[in-house]
């Protein structure tokens, strides 16, 4: 295990960054699913004065300031800018005012009354950003400040050096990886962590995110400084496409839910994360409201835009806050009673505000599309797999109901077309794929599954995204192949593994399975299994292409056939 570390190095004239970074997962949040730790990136600006942007969260607190201690005295830094504020964040804030009590904050107005709060008895100077405002540094540094709020962040600030055309961009753009490399140098190989951190953080807010880039393309970057994982600089152009691109394809779906949460210590809005992950995984968008921060007439707008609704709270004395208990009021007055509802939360000791919203909700006379979900402190890998999996049936339930409506208005699609019927002709082996990361484990039925290449011996499997596994197979990550034979055991396992699984349900239920050297699982009764390692991931429509190389392999049943699955259509399993 290797310690964390704060890495420093110069990326452009008086331009510094300080990288702390750690290899282990940070938090337990959906966005660090893929366990390729992150970095925490500050910056200092040092012109006839000088600025430090976003000092990192109080993991790194000590050996950020040893290492900014040993280049620079706190005292001679003019200004600190923040991109965001945050509870973790604002323990290294408070060391840093004490060190140099002088430092005047920059900050936008949400962060000033967070800071205000946070800081308690510290009482910092502050600039507060209403606008497009600027900040001379002096030798060409003349920074410009951006407003770009989300409703996870509606605190954020960007800021633009025109004499380096460095674009401090905060939480746009990044990556939680971490690494040698300070700058994105074979930027293809950090596609997946952008994407899916573009997944979990950015997707639930993508009308608001494209507004932010029509802002910022009207700045002239040549270097994203992100605020997690590599400085992008080589593949900026390609990044900001994809953000495009990704976000397009938020606006383009045929469905969307609102997502409405308040989060008192964060829970709830990480909670919030899953939920929208599990939703937007289902080919279903998301608009992702935060009522601490959104009037009741925004709030009215967004749900007579939306097919269903899922709201969250914490208990605060019991109750839900204001905000939840207004953006109830709204719900129960204005929402169409045929929408779908889903309720959520987390609490300490109690979880009174649960209880109440579900009781609120079902006497208005809503159906419920997942039962709901109440986490006890913070929640765990577990719990935010079963978070994302009940908003995926929730998001499949909302997409059967707009079918039935469908067909019921005359449109007849039970004729599938020439071509989905050869399509259908397409034969494959009937396979379960397993696989296994920490505590969670998942297996599906699969049969889109080909031999991909020789050297070395590799195979795909095209995975459904609003598969529950699909979450558990990112580049890298091990799992098995699980053959099929012809004959009743083979049909037991196509049984079994063909159920509508409840989320968090054992799906190795009453199997024989033994652990693979990967640890995932293999099924005894299997034909033959092969062990893999995910090599790369390919996007295509509703599923992704896994192209995993295999490591080691065996027939259990020399004697037997392998099951095939024969299809009529190309439109479904």
């Amino acid at each position: 295990m290797q310690p964390r570390d704060t890495q420093v190095l110069p990326i452009a004239s008086e331009t510094t960054v300080y990288r702390s970074r750690t290899w282990e997962r940070l938090k337990f949040e959906i966005e660090y699913g893929l366990k390729r730790g992150t970095t925490a990136n500050s910056y200092l600006i040092q012109g006839e004065k000088t600025a430090l942007f976003d000092p990192p969260g109080q993991s790194f607190t000590d050996i950020f300031l040893q290492a900014l201690q040993q280049r620079i005295s706190p005292s001679e830094i003019d200004y600190l800018i923040l991109g965001h504020v945050n509870p973790n964040r604002a323990e290294t804030l408070k060391a840093l005012l004490k060190l140099n009590p002088d430092l005047t904050l920059v900050c936008s107005n949400p962060a000033a009354i967070s800071l205000q709060k946070l800081l308690e008895e510290t009482v910092p100077n502050y600039i507060v950003i209403k606008g497009e405002e600027t900040l001379d540094l002096g030798n060409g540094h003349q920074l410009e400040f951006l407003l770009t709020p989300t409703p996870r962040w509606s605190d954020q600030l960007c800021t633009y050096d025109p004499k380096t055309d460095i674009l401090f961009t905060d939480k746009l753009f990044g990556a939680h990886v971490c690494g040698e490399q300070i700058f994105d140098e074979g930027w293809q190989v950090y596609q997946e962590d952008r994407r899916y951190y573009f997944d979990c953080l950015i997707a639930p807010h993508a009308n608001q995110v494209a507004g932010i880039l029509e802002k910022l393309q009207g700045k002239s970057a040549k270097i994203y400084a992100t605020g997690h994982g590599p400085i992008v600089r080589y593949g900026l152009q390609e990044l900001t496409n994809a953000y495009q691109e990704w976000i397009h394809q938020q606006q383009q779906q045929a469905s969307k839910i609102a997502l409405l949460y308040a989060s008192a210590y964060g829970n709830t809005a990480t909670v919030a994360n899953a939920i929208a992950r599990g939703v937007t995984k289902a080919g279903v968008a998301v608009e992702s409201v935060n009522c601490e921060f959104t009037d009741p007439e925004s709030i009215k707008t967004v749900l007579q835009t939306t097919d269903g609704f899922i709201i969250g709270s914490p208990t605060l004395g019991g109750h839900a806050p204001t905000q939840i208990q207004t953006a109830l009021g709204v719900i129960l007055s204005h929402a169409d009673k045929g929408q779908i509802a889903g309720v959520f939360g987390s609490y300490g000791w109690s979880g009174e505000a649960i209880d109440i919203l579900e009781q609120k909700i079902k006497d208005a006379g809503f159906r419920f599309g997942f039962d709901p979900i109440r986490v006890k402190f913070k929640p765990t890998d577990s719990i935010l797999k079963y978070c994302e999996e009940a908003a995926t049936d929730f998001a499949q339930k909302l997409k059967r109901k707009q079918k039935r409506q469908t067909l019921r208005q005359g449109v007849n699609d039970s004729q599938a077309a020439r071509t989905e019927q050869a399509l259908g002709r397409v034969v494959g082996a009937l396979c379960v794929v397993t696989a296994k990361q920490g505590e969670l484990l998942s297996g599906m039925l699969a049969s889109w599954v080909s031999q991909a290449t020789f050297s070395p011996p590799g195979l795909t499997v095209a995975v459904a995204k609003d598969r529950a596994i699909e979450s558990l197979m990112h580049v890298g990550s091990p799992f098995v192949l699980n053959i099929l034979p012809e004959g009743a055991a083979g049909k037991q396992l196509q049984k079994q593994f063909m159920k509508n699984y409840s989320p968090g349900e054992d799906r190795f239920a009453s199997i024989e399975t033994e652990e693979a050297e990967n640890g995932c699982p293999i099924l005894r009764q299997a034909l033959a299994y092969i062990e893999l390692r995910v090599e790369n991931r390919m996007e295509g429509g509703d599923h992704w292409l896994v192209y995993g190389v295999a490591k080691t392999g065996k027939v259990l049943e020399a004697e037997k056939v392998t099951a095939v699955h024969h299809r009529n259509s190309g439109t479904h399993y």
